[in-house]
């Protein structure tokens, strides 16, 4: 794919090529060190938690069955021109059919956790009205099934597969609200068995990429006014929603958003970098997670859009500003920030060089460090109760061998570099509880179809068939031992 990916908008001329290696522990994070990880050791809190991610339309198939409406992907992929090859979501991993085979996959890798997507035109093909309780009894199933062989849910109710039927999708406000009366009514249905939610995924991405650039369905390419209005009614649908998941479910359920936030490194680890970097992740997610996490629209931002700003109404931000009992973020790649008091701002996002390492997948530039520096400065900017990352892997070049298996060593590469910062944050007392790698396995990778493949397991798109890469061998034994490998 060519032009901004939704990991990337937003990241200045991209992001930074491998920068400050895994130094001594600095700041107040030196100061704790993680239960079961004391410093110095490759393990592990013993209560961190191990998972695989997935989303709706990525792997389920099965457009047409038992009721399902069409979606906002569904016209987008059938559109010429718009995915790679003109491939769509039609089939993908036909895990509609074939989740029993997924959870099996999960069972032998060890993990404890597996975060899906719930398909909302499932639950109600046109968007809101009457339920669809063939569509709901498919997650019952796949809850089910998954607590019976150990495993607990983490479940996202929106993944960017917007029912069609829906007039305006994300410029109408009125989405925001379809959206928590969806939320509400299916974690109630839920919410007996699974105790994680999360509103959305990745608000830049069904935002901007999809009606900003336009790489993302429905592409469209808005006046910058109307793009802050659609970001607006994104962040209005997650306080909706949490309000609503939480008046439909049992007490103790925890409720958070699993968000895609730019997220920096320092050009050098020393205190003026170390702030740059936590002014930039609050500044740069303005829109988005800064204003859930403080609940307003911070005055540079504002004063930036001008004339552009969206229209508040009474009440908006306080349901935006809703406290979290978790915030997931999905990380890939981060640029390098540099102190700068000549910037308005005070600092400096810096260019990557040309020949910084990145993967297939023009966008995914290899910045290892960034999932440290990312999750201390949210966690220093805004100290929410608990961090999990919802993403991180990669695409791969992945070919079959002769003896029929993949060996993937550049995403094990990739995973284990990144790895090894994860540890760095949890030995340093940064509370991140789990770690949710993607994919399970290979599947639609939307405007890119099925050419570029994120999964640790290998899919037969003809057969359906699942084989395990090196990456599965090697994240079975990291979720084995608990400890770097």
């Amino acid at each position: 794919m060519t032009g901004i990916n939704r990991r990337q908008l937003g990241m200045g001329l991209g992001a930074a090529a491998l920068g400050a290696g895994l130094a001594g522990s600095t700041g107040a994070h030196a100061q704790a060190a993680a239960a079961g990880a004391p410093q110095g050791s490759l393990a592990f809190p013993s209560d961190f938690l191990w998972g695989c991610a997935t989303a709706a339309y990525q792997i389920e198939g099965a457009v047409n069955a038992d009721g399902r409406g069409q979606t906002n992907w569904d016209v987008f992929s059938h559109t010429p021109g718009k995915v790679a090859n003109g491939d769509t979501g039609d089939v993908a991993c036909d895990s509609y059919n074939r989740y029993q085979d997924d959870i099996a996959l999960l069972k032998a890798l060890g993990v404890k956790a597996y975060r899906f997507s719930i398909a909302w035109s499932r639950i109600f093909p046109n968007g809101r009205g009457k339920p669809n309780a063939k569509g709901l009894d498919y997650y019952n199933r796949l809850v089910d099934g998954l607590l019976a062989a150990g495993i607990t849910p983490h479940v996202t109710m929106f993944h960017w597969d917007l029912p069609h039927a829906l007039p305006g999708g994300w410029q109408n406000r009125d989405t925001a609200h379809a959206f928590a009366d969806y939320a509400g009514y299916t974690a109630g249905k839920l919410g007996d068995r699974v105790n994680h939610f999360m509103t959305l995924n990745e608000l830049r991405c069904f935002t901007d990429l999809s009606y900003m650039t336009g790489g993302k369905a429905p592409g469209l390419k808005l006046p910058m006014k109307e793009v802050n209005q659609v970001r607006h009614h994104g962040v209005l649908a997650h306080g909706l929603g949490v309000q609503a998941i939480r008046a439909a479910t049992k007490s103790g359920t925890q409720v958070g958003i699993a968000d895609n936030p730019n997220i920096y490194v320092p050009a050098i680890e020393t205190p003026e970098h170390i702030e740059a970097v936590k002014k930039a992740v609050r500044e740069e997610n303005a829109m988005f997670l800064t204003a859930i996490m403080e609940g307003r629209y911070i005055d540079s931002y504002l004063t930036a859009q001008g004339k552009d700003a969206p229209v508040v109404k009474d009440g908006d931000m306080k349901l935006i500003g809703a406290p979290l009992d978790f915030l997931s973020v999905n990380v890939y790649t981060g640029n390098t920030v540099r102190a700068d008091e000549t910037a308005p701002s005070g600092y400096k996002i810096l260019p990557h060089p040309g020949q910084a390492p990145r993967m297939p997948s023009p966008w995914l530039y290899v910045t290892p460090e960034v999932i440290y520096w990312g999750m201390r400065a949210i966690a220093e900017n805004w100290k929410p109760k608990g961090l999990y990352i919802s993403e991180n892997g990669c695409s791969a070049d992945d070919k079959v061998a002769d003896d029929g298996k993949v060996y993937d060593t550049d995403r094990v590469m990739y995973l284990r570099n990144y790895l090894t910062h994860l540890q760095r944050a949890t030995r340093e007392g940064i509370p991140v509880k789990g770690y949710f790698v993607w994919s399970l396995m290979d599947n639609f990778e939307w405007e890119d179809g099925y050419t570029k493949l994120f999964g640790i397991h290998h899919v037969d798109f003809k057969t359906q068939k699942r084989t395990p890469k090196l990456s599965a061998d090697w994240y079975r034994e990291l979720v084995r031992t608990n400890r770097l490998v």
